[in-house]
């Protein structure tokens, strides 16, 4: 079987600046401790969490 349209060797290179990086790392790490915490679990049964829900529904929306 071939892995996606049969190029096997096809390699894509670019360059992201170290501080988008470190800004987008950053940024995820608050995401991902705010689930985690107490206040999203409530917020999330209450309904009125927004924080994550939207970026979920921008995700589905896109096809992810």
């Amino acid at each position: 079987m071939t892995k996606g349209f049969g190029k096997d060797d096809v390699k894509v290179e670019f360059e992201i600046p170290q501080e988008q990086i470190d800004m987008l790392l950053k940024k995820y790490k608050k995401i991902k401790k705010y689930q985690k915490s107490s206040l999203y679990a409530v917020k999330t049964m209450d309904g009125t969490e927004d924080v994550v829900s939207k970026m979920i529904e921008e995700a589905k929306q896109e096809g992810f």
